[in-house]
C-alpha cells in the first residue's frame, strides 16, 4: 500500500507539473507582445518596400500595443534580410516584409538558397499588391494590345523592352508578354527603375515594363503611354487603362506583392494576434490612403490564400524562368 501510494503521489505531482506548463506557457504568449517587434526589409531605406513598411509598422505598432521598429537588411535579391528572419527565433518578435522576390523568384533563379520560401517561413498576411504595366515612348505607334503585337510582329526580334533588373517581376511579366503572344523582343536589364525610365523617356528603348506606381508620375509628361497591365484586373490608380487579359492573353497575371511573414515554429496564438493586427492595419482608412499614394493597393489576404499563392506561384514562375532561361547575375 505504501509503494501503490508513493507511486500515486508521484503521478499526482507529474501530474500537475504537465499541467502547469502548459497554462504557463500560455499566459507568456497570451503577453505577445511584452516588447517592441522587430520588421525586417530585406531592400535599402528610401526605397517602395522601405517606404510602404514604415506606413504599415506605424499602424502595426498601434494595433499591437508596441513599438514596431524598422531594420533594413538589403543585399542579394532580399536573400540577405529573409535569410536573417528565417534564422531568428520563432517567438513573433522578428518578422519579414517582403514581397514575392523572396519566396517565388529568387527559389526560381537561385540555387542553394540558404533558406526554404516554403519550410522556413509562417506567412501572416498579404499586405498589398503593386500592379506591372507595358509602357512605350510616346513616338511609338503603338496605343492598344492588338497594335503593339502587330508591330512587333512585324519585325521579330528588332524591338526590346526594359525592366528594372534582371530575375525581377519586371522581367517575368515580359517574358509571360512574349510567351502569350508569341513575340520575339530583346530584354534589357536595368539597375532600378529610375535608370529604365529615362531610357523609355529618351527613346533609347521603345517599351519598358514598370510598376504602376512608378509609371504614373511620369504617364503625365506625355514622353510615355501606358499600353496594357499585366495583371488580371485593372489598377485603382489607372483604371482607364486595359489589361492584357482584356485582350484575351488570360494567362499574362503578373504583378508584385507585400507579404508578412515571421519564421516558421512561431506559436499558433502569436501568429492569430499578428494576422488580426495586419488585417487591422490595412482596414485603417489613413493607412489604406497612405499606401494607395505610394502606389500600393492596399488588400490584405489572411495567412491561408498566402500560403495559397506562394504554392500557386512558384511553379509558375520556375517554368517562365526556365522558359526564358532567367537566372541571377
Amino acid at each position: 500500500m505504501k509503494r501503490l501510494s508513493f507511486l500515486a503521489r508521484v503521478a499526482l505531482l507529474f501530474g500537475i507539473g504537465l499541467g502547469v506548463l502548459p497554462l504557463a506557457a500560455l499566459a507568456a504568449a497570451s503577453d505577445f507582445p511584452s516588447r517592441p517587434v522587430t520588421l525586417v526589409i530585406p531592400f535599402p531605406p528610401g526605397g517602395a518596400t522601405d517606404v510602404n513598411g514604415r506606413v504599415i509598422a506605424q499602424r502595426l505598432g498601434k494595433e499591437l500595443g508596441q513599438p514596431v521598429v524598422i531594420e533594413n537588411r538589403g543585399g542579394a535579391g532580399t536573400v540577405v534580410g529573409a535569410s536573417y528572419v528565417a534564422k531568428a527565433t520563432p517567438d513573433g518578435y522578428t518578422l519579414l516584409l517582403s514581397s514575392g522576390s523572396t519566396f517565388t523568384v529568387n527559389p526560381a533563379i537561385r540555387t542553394n538558397l540558404p533558406y526554404d520560401p516554403v519550410k522556413s517561413f509562417e506567412p501572416i498576411g498579404i499586405a498589398g499588391r503593386v500592379a506591372l504595366i507595358l509602357l512605350a515612348n510616346s513616338e511609338v505607334p503603338v496605343q492598344t494590345v492588338k497594335q503593339f503585337v502587330d508591330y512587333v510582329k512585324a519585325s521579330p526580334g528588332k524591338y526590346s523592352y526594359g525592366s528594372y533588373g534582371t530575375g525581377t517581376t519586371a522581367q517575368f511579366a515580359g517574358e509571360t508578354v512574349l510567351h502569350a503572344t508569341g513575340l520575339k523582343m530583346t530584354h534589357v536589364p536595368y539597375k532600378g527603375s529610375a535608370p529604365a525610365m529615362t531610357d523609355l523617356m529618351g527613346g533609347q528603348i521603345p517599351f519598358s515594363i514598370d510598376t504602376v506606381s512608378a509609371a504614373v508620375p511620369q504617364l503625365k509628361s506625355g514622353k510615355i503611354k501606358a499600353i496594357a497591365l499585366t495583371t488580371a484586373r485593372r489598377s485603382a490608380l489607372l483604371p482607364d487603362v486595359p489589361t492584357f487579359a482584356e485582350s484575351g492573353y488570360g494567362e499574362v497575371d503578373v504583378d508584385s506583392w507585400l507579404m508578412l511573414a515571421a519564421p516558421k515554429g512561431v506559436p499558433a496564438d502569436v501568429k492569430a494576434r499578428l494576422e488580426k493586427a495586419l488585417a487591422a492595419t490595412i482596414a485603417d482608412p489613413q493607412t489604406k490612403a497612405k499606401l494607395l499614394a505610394t502606389g500600393l493597393e492596399p488588400s490584405f489576404s489572411d495567412a491561408a490564400a498566402s500560403i495559397e499563392l506562394i504554392h500557386r506561384e512558384l511553379p509558375v514562375m520556375r517554368a517562365v524562368a526556365a522558359r526564358a532561361n532567367i537566372t541571377a547575375d
